[in-house]
């Protein structure tokens, strides 16, 4: 495919971690070409100033947040965007034609009183929340591929949900006694200048956050339901771990049949992720390490079963910006576009 073949797509918010995992990932992927970098105090730097290392990758600057413009320019349209911003503009980026893909909560929740209540913010896009379907094309796969709007999900709930799907799917485990305990790399909190992330807070020391009430929680709780078929509640427990990349979930939940063992579970997950590319099910034994996933779109699943407690113990580790942000996004994008879903995503590490 030449040039002007390839499908045009646009970043707005393109100078935070999120935008410059995408500028990454878009510009080795052979089926599309950027041509748009949108920001907003950013606007009027070229984008190899904020990023020199992209010198000779990328000659772009970031432009004003023009809506005309970008349709004009764009069949696609990343929002990499704090929440709340991409609901005043993804109405009009679709009705222009654009197929859009949020980065940000605006668009993962069914029901916009639960983002209100969880994020404080009005709003008045029902209709058009309303089509966006939430983007875990391990779940979500056939529903992606027809739909304008994606509402990508969150790095926390990307490996929750992953860890948790085949068991609530397939009725494996009391629901209520789940629980997922959490911990992310700094890079999560954002590129913005936040002292808890500065290298003498973070450092050397480990800790909770957002505990009872952080808001990946209802967002974890909304699939889980879907899957369950009934309301579901979790306990989630994020925490901040001094490193800059990944997120480890460990999950743990209580078995409806004691009597299922760990190779049942294997099997099962097996089958479950089958047709799921980028998930790497571990054989016996082998619990997954962050740094396998770093830089790659690959979530890896560890299992355990505890026959004492007759609880199963399920361990996931992603990269929270590309599988847990970005490169999921890319991934969605190929399943809208009809191509190979594996098409310019990374699957090896850094390593070590």
């Amino acid at each position: 495919m030449s040039d002007n073949q390839k499908v045009p797509v646009g970043i707005i918010g393109a100078s935070g971690y999120g935008g410059i995992q995408l500028v990454r990932i878009l510009i080795d992927h052979p089926l599309v070409e950027i041509v748009y970098l949108g920001g907003d105090s950013s606007a009027g730097k070229q984008y190899s100033d904020i990023y020199p290392h992209l010198t000779d990758s990328i000659n772009l600057t970031i432009e004003k947040i023009d809506l005309e413009v970008v349709a004009n320019r764009c069949q696609v349209v990343f929002l990499a965007l704090p929440n709340g911003l991409a609901c005043q503009m993804a109405g009009e980026l679709l009705a222009k034609g654009c197929k859009v893909l949020d980065l940000s909560a605006d668009y993962r929740f069914s029901n916009l009183d639960t983002y209100v209540t969880w994020y404080k913010q009005e709003r008045t896009d029902q209709a058009i929340a309303s089509t966006a379907v939430y983007g875990l094309p391990e779940l979500y796969r056939e529903e992606i591929k027809q739909a304008q709007l994606i509402g990508c999900p969150g790095c926390y709930p990307t490996a929750s949900l992953l860890a948790l799907s085949p068991l609530l799917k397939s009725g494996l485990i009391l629901p209520e006694t789940a629980i997922i305990d959490a911990k992310s790399g700094a890079s999560g909190g954002g590129r913005q200048a936040k002292t808890n992330l500065l290298l003498a807070e973070a450092e050397g020391t480990l800790g909770a956050y957002g505990v009872a009430k952080h808001r990946h929680t209802p967002e974890i709780e909304q699939i889980c339901t879907d899957l369950a078929g009934y309301d579901v509640k979790v306990q989630f427990t994020p925490h901040l771990i001094p490193m800059v990349r990944g997120i480890l979930a460990t999950v743990y939940a209580t078995l409806g049949d004691p009597g299922l063992v760990r190779d049942d579970l294997l099997t099962i997950y097996g089958a479950f992720y089958r047709n799921a590319p980028f998930v790497k099910v571990l054989p016996n034994g082998v619990y997954p390490q962050t740094k396998w996933a770093w830089g790659t779109n690959l979530c890896y699943i560890g299992l355990e079963v505890d026959t004492r407690t007759d609880r199963v113990i399920v361990m996931s580790a992603i990269d929270n910006l590309i599988k847990g942000q970005a490169g999921q996004a890319v991934q969605c994008l190929n399943l809208m576009m009809d191509w190979e879903e594996t098409v310019g995503l990374p699957r090896l590490s850094f390593y070590p």
